[in-house]
């Protein structure tokens, strides 16, 4: 037996991975159990999580790896800094004390971390460590179904690269092209959500729902002032109207004037039709960005099949684009594209690049992405006694029928089943589920459940038998990482008067016959409900098509804004506590808010830092 651990620490998203004999065991990340979002610490819990499930000690595992290269990317900086010099100072004597400290010599700083979780762990040597881009493509070549694939990862930076093109095949994979720092896909999003008010690596995906509600009215103008970008997909940045180089801003004065306006401050400014119209032009930009890289590819390594990973992978608006030109035949995206899911990537890469060991049935082998947690109907009673929450425990092949019936009733329901998802996105095991009919769900959902800005999107979750009835797809859409058009007979023609409103005024239009997640172009991010992965989850909308007709619930992610998708029983109750959520349902057990003390409720709207 070989087992492998994966980590990736200390930038944002740390995380932990096991797997043994090749075998995906655990993976989860920091957050998680931390409750604090994008947590870049070293990941503790993470790491005592995957050991537990794992039915291991550190002191046994055969390798560690960690998921990039720190002396790289120590020299990509020392290099940056010099290359800019004097400018900069103020940046380079915040970072380099930490370097100097902590980053630079990683491998003593893990050791001394690794220890604390078991003393009889005394080989430093079993520490290697993989590089960025090598892990975040292993991450989503190692466990897609295909034989052969070319895999493209696009990201912000890791040692020096921000977009690379690989070859997989079998058990190797090898790397063909890149971008490097400061050119960069991921930055120069990035650059635009700090620019729109928005949180850098938290509100990307912000940006991203609020472009439909814009034109993009400034697309060639980024593309002719701010990079060149060339028929192959192919780019470089104008640096001059940048600061995340060396800088504590990602943007400067030059950008702000090149489009006529200082960034937006959050807790004063309000979004307008600007920024709207900025989020739609950067989004379109991206998206040719991408279509022109992944048809160079195409016509280059003549493989029909697409691999993604990296945070920029999660922009399914872009991955949606993709699939609707019919670029490739088939596209496969790591759920934990981001650098969580580099810790996975860096215990396959050793697994298969290192060991040499042959990659097997060719399936999915992500298990849908439930590599975390779960628990026992003991734990759970004992638990929810303990929190005084009142409930009652059904029959397990009557929960289905209830919950359903309450969903088709209008009422939102906390659903915490199985084993906790990895990567961003709930996956119908730590979900916020309603009714996608109901005309007020969206709005509902966003302020009074979620605590978000209200022009937010929610994503179906479909039978993936029936997706297309519902929706312009038939394709597996696991992790909810590709964003389709509604299906054209569900659609609901907008009027003179609609089509002339702009910006926020569109919300509350009704537009389809499931509005609750029909954004204002007709679109949706959607995920296919496979009975092998979910059988529960698939179950509950399999109900809900009974009763109302319709095999599609809306599914948002089990948190409030700010918060980390809830992990354990008290993160879930306490949430549930928190909001005007009904109804919560932890595996058999299901507790009505009305059944209740009051003395519980709790105020949650500010509890977690805004992100």
């Amino acid at each position: 037996m070989t087992s492998i651990l994966g980590i990736s620490a200390f930038y944002h998203d740390s995380a932990a991975s096991l797997i043994i004999d090749g075998d995906i065991i655990a993976a989860a990340q920091e957050e998680r159990f931390s409750r604090k979002k994008h947590d870049p610490r070293y990941p503790f819990n993470a790491v005592n999580y995957v050991l537990s499930e794992g039915k291991i000690k550190l002191s046994e595992i055969d390798q560690i790896v960690f998921f990039e290269k720190p002396f790289l990317k120590f020299e990509r900086l020392l290099e940056t800094y010099m290359a800019f010099a004097p400018k900069g100072f103020k940046s380079f004597s915040l970072s380099m004390p930490i370097w100097l400290r902590e980053k630079l010599f990683q491998k003593k700083f893990l050791f001394e971390k690794l220890k604390q979780h078991d003393d009889r762990f005394q080989n430093i040597e079993k520490i290697k460590f993989s590089e960025h881009h090598y892990s975040h493509a292993a991450s989503a070549f190692y466990p897609s179904p295909f034989k052969e694939a070319v895999v493209l990862t696009l990201d912000g930076v890791g040692e020096w690269a921000t977009t690379t093109v690989a070859i997989g095949k079998n058990n190797k994979l090898e790397m063909k092209k890149e971008i490097h720092f400061p050119h960069s896909l991921g930055l120069l999003y990035s650059a635009f959500t700090y620019y729109t008010g928005f949180k850098v690596n938290s509100g990307e995906y912000k940006l991203m729902g609020l472009a439909p509600y814009g034109k993009p009215k400034y697309k060639d103008l980024i593309i002719n002032t701010l990079m060149d970008l060339k028929e192959d997909g192919s780019f470089k940045l104008n640096m001059k109207f940048f600061n995340y180089a060396t800088g504590l801003t990602m943007t400067n004065e030059k950008f702000s004037k090149l489009f006529g306006h200082s960034v937006r401050d959050s807790k004063k400014d309000l979004l307008n039709d600007f920024h709207m119209d900025i989020a739609s032009s950067i989004q379109a930009v991206t998206e040719e960005v991408v279509i022109r890289l992944t048809r160079n590819i195409a016509n280059e390594y003549k493989i029909k099949n697409l691999c993604l990973a990296g945070g920029v992978a999660l922009n399914c608006v872009a991955n949606g684009k993709i699939l609707r030109e019919k670029i490739f035949e088939n596209i496969w995206i790591q759920p934990a594209a981001g650098d969580a899911g580099g810790s996975l990537g860096a215990a396959l890469a050793y697994w298969h690049h290192e060991l040499e060991k042959p990659r097997e049935n060719f399936k999915d082998k992500m298990k849908g992405a439930y590599l975390g947690p779960k628990f026992s109907e003991n734990f759970i009673e004992d638990k929810l006694n303990k929190l005084n929450g009142k409930f009652v425990k059904q029959k397990s092949d009557q929960i289905s029928s209830i919950v359903a019936k309450e969903l088709s009733n209008s009422k939102t329901v906390g659903w915490f089943q199985g084993r906790m998802e990895f990567g961003p996105r709930a996956l119908g095991c730590r979900s916020i589920l309603a009714d996608p009919r109901s005309e007020k769900m969206q709005k509902e959902l966003n302020l009074k459940i979620k605590f978000r800005e209200s022009f937010r999107p929610f994503a179906p979750s479909v039978l993936r038998e029936e997706v297309h009835n519902w929706f312009e797809l038939n394709n597996d859409s696991p992790y909810m990482l590709l964003v389709s058009e509604v299906k054209k007979d569900k659609q609901i023609s907008m009027s003179e008067k609609d089509n002339n409103l702009f910006g926020i005024e569109k919300l509350n239009i009704k537009r389809s016959s499931i509005p609750a997640i029909t954004h204002v172009d007709y679109s949706a991010r959607v995920q296919t409900v496979h009975k092998e992965t979910n059988p529960k989850y698939y179950n509950l909308i399999k109900e809900f098509e009974k009763i109302t007709g319709c095999p599609v619930l809306v599914n948002t992610s089990f948190n409030v804004r700010g918060e980390p998708i809830v992990c354990s029983i008290e993160d879930a109750f306490n949430c549930f506590m928190g909001t005007n959520l009904d109804i919560l349902v932890i595996e058999n057990f299901i507790l009505f808010k009305d059944d209740q003390d009051k003395s519980l409720k709790k105020d949650y709207k500010n509890i977690f830092e805004l992100d």
